[in-house]
Parts: structure tokens; sequence; C-alpha cells
């Protein structure tokens, strides 16, 4: 169903191992979604729903099971922690980028890019375990690039 999914989404890492913010857009009248739908039971409407909520995926060579909504986020709380890892970037050298108590980004400069490890707590249910993992080294250039984009998708 990935030709059915739009809306601005943020991906850092590899094929196998990365970390996705998500807020996916369905279209009710696409074909995957009118299968899917009714192989759910419901209206391809209803299937879709609103796109208006937001998702952390953390995936580790398809191990980890990270994914969870992020109900209540804001796209203006998205663009913030956007600007300040693009930021970041920008400065170089190693750093600690926070979206809340639901991910801490810890980057560490590599050759002509960086590495992350990723930690994700779902914010339910309440104790949930933190989810980790570390990407492998990403251009530098690449990640502004898709930043920039990024942000310009939440306009």
């Amino acid at each position: 169903m990935s030709d059915a999914m739009g809306g601005p989404a943020l991906f850092i890492g590899g094929d196998t191992t990365f970390v996705l913010l998500v807020r996916p857009e369905l279209d009710p009248s696409d074909a995957g979604v009118r299968a899917a739908a009714e192989q759910a039971g419901v209206s391809a409407e209803e299937f879709a729903g609103p796109g208006n909520v937001w998702a952390l995926v953390l995936d580790d060579d398809f191990e980890c099971d990270g994914g969870f909504e992020l109900p209540g986020l804001r796209d203006a709380e998205v663009d913030d922690f956007a600007e300040r890892l693009q930021a970041a970037l920008g400065a170089g050298g190693p750093f600690t980028v926070e979206a809340g108590a639901v991910l801490r980004l810890d980057a560490r400069p590599e050759g002509e890019g960086y590495v992350f490890t990723a930690h994700a707590t779902p914010p339910e249910p309440e104790g949930a375990p933190t989810v980790s993992l570390q990407t492998g080294t990403i251009p530098r250039a690449t990640l502004l690039t898709d930043l920039e984009d990024f942000r310009r998708s939440l306009a």
C-alpha cells in the first residue's frame, strides 16, 4: 500500500535499520486501500482515517517491533524537533536531540556522516520499555537535504 500513502515522513537510517517519523495519509479511492479496508471489514474512508496521527517506527534488521502512534502530536512540535536536529547537524560534532519523552537521538560524527543511536519510549502502556537501535553512517549532506524537504512538507 505504499503507493497509497502520502503525508510528511522523516526517514533516518538505511534499508534495514532506521527511524521513521511519519504522518500517513491514505487515499480511500486507492485500490490498495479499498482492498485492505474490505479485508478489515470497514469502509475505505474509515480505514484511511483522518490522516493526522503521527507515528514513530524503529526497525533494526526487521527484528524490532518499535512502531507506535503518537496521538496529540502536532505538526509544530515535529517541525521544532526537525529544526533542532537540522541545527545540530549544521553545527557539527556529537549531539543529542529529544522529542519529549518519546524519542531521543544521540548522534556522533563518523567520516562525512553521522551514526545515530535512537531511543524510543512508547507513550502507552505506561512503563513500556524503551526500544533502542543504532543506524549505520548516514551522509550529513543527505540528512540536511532530507530535513529541509521534510520541513517544507510540513508547511
